[in-house]
């Protein structure tokens, strides 16, 4: 399935892509390099322009596929937005669009949360999304600063 033809929630944007050796890359412009194209990379960089451009996060607080350790492992999360004092404000968890977001999506997020203590936490695949407050309360994805 081609990525490219997958249609999300969040709105168009000047997508940068290029085909190299048979691969289709596209440019994050957080981490400012080319990322091969999958469907989980599709949905991370619709959110990423919809969290700078429509929400208006700095694009300087948002982090990419950090690494944490929780326990004594170490995992990787997908987005994390952080507040002006540098503190973890929403963490993120993508996925592509035809998984579903079921218990174990939330799961994974909530787990990783115990780390950061992230103010919000989302789960999406482009096509619907959660997010929930530090009350485990369903919200709406917050404004930018």
């Amino acid at each position: 399935m081609c990525p490219l033809s997958l249609q999300l929630k969040y709105p168009p944007f000047d997508v940068r892509v290029k085909n190299e050796k048979g691969n289709t890359f596209i440019f994050d412009v957080i981490r400012k390099k080319w990322l091969v194209l999958t469907p989980e990379e599709w949905v991370r960089q619709h959110l990423i322009n919809y969290l700078v451009n429509e929400k208006k996060f700095p694009a300087s607080l948002i982090a990419i596929e950090k690494e944490i350790a929780l326990n004594d492992l170490k995992k990787r999360f997908d987005v994390v937005v952080f507040d002006k004092k540098l503190q973890p404000y929403i963490l993120i968890e993508c996925k592509a669009p035809f998984i579903n977001l079921d218990l174990s999506v939330a799961e994974q997020v909530l787990r990783y949360n115990l780390n950061l203590q992230s103010e919000f936490v989302m789960i999406t695949n482009g096509v619907e999304d959660f997010i929930l407050n530090k009350k485990n309360q369903f919200t709406n994805l917050p404004e930018g600063f």
